[in-house]
């Protein structure tokens, strides 16, 4: 999986060093990954790239595919602190946020003493989000958007790293509260989850049904992890690869795209896509292996860095259109 990477290339001597020690550790996590959660491997890979590039992650499927069992594996694999939410239609701020309590001491004086909720992690399931209300809603979003949380007035800063993996459930609709545009383009990727194919399934039925069942184990420290973050931000990109960018991110907006799709689309993606694009293509390539993100990179995560940024004229949902069906057509065209 990984590979020698020659001193040769733009890089300087440090982060060839550092990106030799990257990949290995890399390569060792997405193995472990793969070796509890079958039959999954692109999601899995895609909520690999959503952290290594310091984003949050929108995944979406229905019950039973192991959502859950990925984020805690991707926890325990990376050795990241990890909650669970569950969200509810009475689910409050303060229940994620946290909030102020009054304490006496045993000389009676009385104080506030700010008790952190469960946002106060590194890696945070939040669990069929759409089913919360949106105030509850804006103010997890508002702590992914700033890094911190403010609570009566006083500021409190969140762990680092700290990524949110939310869960919604495509079928599902009564008594949700669905996410707002502005508020989904702050997911870096949207993850399509899947049934697993025959042979998978079987090695799931097989595997887990047992006495002895695989548990995941720590691969990587959380030093480590930041500094693959650090890393994918260092990472260049090359002139072709930010053409190809910019020309899938303009192409999509219906004021000045593509003939193909502007006709057929209410709004496009803004330049945050842009940005998602490049961190995620330089993530992805650390993940397979390489120093630096082709244009290939970026034809494979058009769809999920698109999709949730992205909303069909009323006539293009009548003619049959999809917006799978149109980011796939405009990335043939890179």
């Amino acid at each position: 999986m990984t590979q020698a990477i020659s001193p040769a290339t733009s890089l300087d001597d440090g982060i060839v060093a550092t990106a030799e020690t990257c990949l290995a550790a890399v390569g060792q996590a997405r193995d472990a990954i793969h070796g509890v959660i079958f039959g999954q491997e692109k999601v899995v890979d895609l909520a690999l790239v959503t952290i290594l590039a310091g984003g949050h992650g929108l995944l979406v499927g229905l019950p039973g595919l192991a959502k859950t069992k990925l984020v805690e594996t991707l926890g325990t694999v990376l050795g990241l602190d990890a909650r669970r939410v569950q969200f509810t239609p009475d689910l409050m701020p303060s229940d994620i946020l946290g909030t102020e309590i009054l304490e006496e001491d045993a000389e009676r004086r009385r104080a506030f003493r700010f008790v952190q909720g469960p946002v106060f992690t590194q890696l945070l399931m939040a669990d069929e989000i759409n089913r919360a209300s949106p105030r509850t809603q804006s103010a997890l979003l508002q702590a992914m958007q700033e890094g911190h949380v403010s609570v009566a007035g006083a500021r409190h800063d969140l762990p680092r790293p700290f990524h949110v993996l939310a869960t919604q459930n495509p079928i599902e609709q009564e008594g949700t509260y669905p996410l707002p545009e502005a508020q989904l383009d702050r997911f870096l990727l949207e993850i399509d989850v899947g049934y697993p194919d025959r042979a998978a399934e079987r090695r799931i039925l097989i595997e887990t049904t047992g006495v002895d069942e695989v548990r995941p184990h720590a691969v990587m420290s959380t030093e480590q992890l930041l500094t693959a973050q650090r890393l994918v931000r260092r990472l260049p990109v090359g002139e072709a690869v930010v053409e190809a960018i910019l020309d899938l991110v303009r192409a999509a907006r219906p004021d000045g795209g593509d003939p193909l799709v502007k006709d057929k689309l209410l709004w496009g993606p803004g330049p945050r896509a842009s940005q998602a694009l490049t961190l995620a293509a330089r993530a992805r390539a650390l993940i397979e292996g390489r120093v630096a993100p082709s244009v290939a990179d970026v034809k494979a995560l058009a769809e999920p860095v698109l999709k949730h940024r992205m909303a069909l004229s009323y006539t293009a949902r009548a003619d049959g259109e999809t917006i799978e069906g149109l980011i796939g057509k405009l990335a043939e065209k890179l």
